[in-house]
């Protein structure tokens, strides 16, 4: 961290001539400067802003330790992103008080991290949202179950979670641009007019969501395998399994819009003893690192020579998060592994693939391979 930039407007991601804004300080977001933003409109908008790169390692670093303190404190929490978390706090205001408590963990937070942290508390994770949205920058605010519609009220429609822009400029287009304003349509009205997200508006306009906490401990992993019909030694051929298995799993974490922390080589000998080794990364869903990572560590674990009958690979420890998370790499291929998810959407996940993720010869096999790949609960 930089003290030297506390309470400038700063803007992390490329520079005043090529990029695109990832995140920004909220003295830059006075200008009217936001996530997704071209950097040179940014600069426009604010000559005198600080630009910034991010750092993945120090993001990652930074999460754990927040993870850390979060899940030594409190029996269930889901972390929902890099840098959101919901903590399920039932049952606990008959012994602490639950806003005592949610406030004195902000506290430990901030003393062990140094870092600034927003909490908001209420009846479920939607106004637990909300509330943590109207708290920022590094507050703390409760709203309490009689208070939902007063909080809520007098609030624009965009600040109701997944209630995207075009469905915004609807209805501003009904004369609706209050919370209070959409509380007051019949349910008929918005159902006729969006379908299913209609009564979703409706009930949230009422302070009304059923989403759960999801444990931080039941996030998913996917996996993938290849067992080879003939046995191989060939180091150079089993490479370039890691690398195409490896952006095979990427593309599934993009399109489920998650990052992994955990990846993990398996080696299957032809007696069938089986062997895996996994390390911890930062969290990431670009291919180019995924296949870095996983290359050292199969570079690491296998002993040349050695006959291999089968090959896996498995992403683990994930959180939400997207290609705009990916953009605090300045990652100038963001767009090339978005262009490629579309075109092996479109045509197949076989068609096209990035070459720098190989760094060999494209060589033709006479060894049929077959390949499993699955999705698992931990």
């Amino acid at each position: 961290m930089d003290p030297s930039l506390m309470g400038k407007p700063v803007i992390v991601g490329g520079n005043a001539r090529r990029g695109v804004v990832a995140s920004c300080s909220y003295e830059a977001r006075a200008f009217g400067i936001h996530s997704a933003m071209p950097t040179r409109k940014a600069h426009q908008l604010c000559p005198q802003a600080i630009f910034v790169h991010g750092s993945s390692s120090e993001y990652s670093r930074y999460s754990r330790m927040v993870t850390d303190v979060i899940a030594d404190a409190v029996p269930l929490f889901e972390k929902a992103s890099i840098d959101e978390f919901y903590i399920d706090l039932s049952g606990m205001e008959k012994f602490f008080g639950c806003f005592d408590y949610a406030t004195k963990l902000r506290k430990r937070i901030i003393k062990e991290t140094g870092l600034p942290i927003s909490i908001g508390l209420s009846v479920n994770k939607m106004m637990a949202k909300m509330a943590t949205n109207q708290a920022k920058p590094n507050g703390a605010l409760y709203v309490k179950a009689e208070d939902v519609q007063s909080f809520l009220e007098p609030l624009p429609i965009g600040k109701i979670p997944f209630l995207g822009e075009k469905t915004e400029v609807v209805l501003h287009k009904m004369n609706v641009r209050t919370i209070a304003e959409l509380r007051a349509l019949p349910m008929e009205v918005l159902t006729r007019k969006f379908g299913k997200q209609g009564l979703a508006f409706y009930n949230r306009s009422r302070g009304i969501a059923s989403a759960t906490i999801n444990s931080f401990h039941e996030a998913k992993s996917l996996s993938a395998e290849r067992t080879f019909d003939n046995d191989t030694n060939d180091k150079e051929w089993l490479q370039r399994v890691v690398a195409l298995l490896a952006e095979k799993l990427a593309q599934e974490l993009r399109e489920d819009e998650f990052l992994t922390s955990c990846v993990t080589i398996k080696l299957r000998y032809p007696d069938f003893t089986t062997v895996s080794k996994q390390m911890q990364i930062d969290f990431t869903a670009s291919s180019k690192k995924l296949v870095q990572h996983l290359l050292h560590l199969f570079n690491q674990f296998y002993v040349d020579g050695t006959k291999i009958r089968l090959l896996g690979i498995r992403f683990a420890d994930f959180v939400k998060g997207n290609y705009q998370t990916e953009l605090f790499d300045d990652d100038e291929n963001t767009p090339l592994y978005k262009a490629i998810d579309e075109v092996k959407l479109k045509y197949g996940t076989n068609k096209v693939m990035a070459a720098e993720n190989i760094g060999m010869k494209n060589v033709k096999r006479n060894n049929d391979v077959r390949s499993a790949a699955e999705k698992e609960e931990e």
